[in-house]
């Protein structure tokens, strides 16, 4: 990348994750008796901002927890990581957000989510950082909060000249005013669908769907395919970015991942294409190890898969960067 410590700034979600693996998601009504149950910090935004300090980012978090033991926790480890945590909000009215995951055997997933606090991250919280937002290298949202703040963010963004990111998870339909001020709209097959009315199940229609939303106003668009990559639509090239072979272990997170080290990489002046291949490289290495955060690697692991194009496999890491 062309520079080391971006500036990112992420406004977005902070959750607890309840990790408990099991041998298949249970179907509606069904019990299963599971195995290993894990705590882990979790939450989209706090996802991406992890993902992106460990991966060489300035990373400062714009989140609301509550005045509780699991908002207490997840400071902490935010600041172990290096993130600036000075402009995370604690609600004395609402609980730190809680997501109930279960982890099937071939490493995916399903999730419930009570949001507490992250419900109440306002439009006036953002106005109140108009300074911050306006200084930041790029601006990295999702839908775990309001949509109305996320709006007010890009607005004050696209004032001020900053590029934003959008990853739209959970999936929701979005005003076409706000596809028009995205520098980059990130989906999964699912969320491209709904924004689109495209199922999406390959390459072509990953295409096909990319193209739809660039003709909506998004200047440019990544669709994430789980294991078969991602499709890329923007700055003159339309192209697939094949996944790495790996044996996955939990792809809680994975796509977290691939947003925070995305945006390290744009802000460090890296072409749209090598900053999606340096965030393909994070993601495969997420995927082999369990939770969210604690998946998160290193840039030099990031680096050095990049440069092999193998992920060595390892279960633990160290919180340095």
């Amino acid at each position: 990348m062309a520079s080391s410590s971006p500036n990112i700034l992420v406004i977005g979600s902070s959750n607890t994750d309840l990790i408990i693996q099991v041998a298949r998601i249970p179907k509606p009504g069904e019990t299963i008796l599971g195995g290993t149950f894990t705590r882990a910090a979790g939450g989209k935004g706090a996802n991406q901002a992890v993902a992106a300090a460990r991966a060489g980012g300035d990373v400062t978090l714009l989140a609301r927890v509550g005045c509780d033991a699991n908002g207490d926790q997840s400071i902490a480890g935010f600041s172990t990581d290096g993130i600036n945590v000075s402009h995370i909000i604690k609600d004395k009215s609402n609980p730190s957000g809680v997501a109930l995951i279960f982890v099937g055997a071939d490493g995916e997933n399903s999730i419930a989510v009570a949001s507490g606090a992250n419900d109440f991250l306002s439009p006036g919280d953002v106005r109140k950082a108009n300074r911050l937002i306006s200084k930041a290298g790029v601006l990295l949202l999702q839908l775990e909060t309001p949509l109305a703040t996320v709006q007010e963010a890009v607005r004050i963004a696209t004032r001020a000249g900053v590029r934003s990111v959008l990853n739209p998870a959970p999936a929701q339909p979005l005003p076409p005013a706000l596809l028009k001020q995205l520098y980059l709209l990130t989906p999964n097959e699912t969320e491209a669908e709904l924004l689109t009315g495209i199922p999406v199940s390959d390459i072509p229609s990953a295409e096909q769907a990319a193209l739809k939303l660039l003709a909506q106003g998004v200047q440019n668009v990544i669709i994430t395919l789980g294991s078969r990559g991602s499709f890329i639509a923007g700055e003159g090239i339309r192209q697939p970015i094949p996944g790495l072979k790996v044996v996955a272990v939990d792809a809680t997170g994975a796509g977290d991942v691939f947003n925070g080290a995305l945006c390290v990489a744009l802000a460090a002046g890296s072409p749209l294409l090598v900053a999606a291949q340096f965030a393909t490289a994070a993601a495969a290495i997420s995927v082999t190890r369990l939770g969210a955060q604690p998946s998160a690697p290193t840039r030099r692991e990031i680096e050095a898969t990049v440069r092999t194009g193998r992920v060595t496999h390892r279960t633990t890491r160290k919180p340095n960067k």
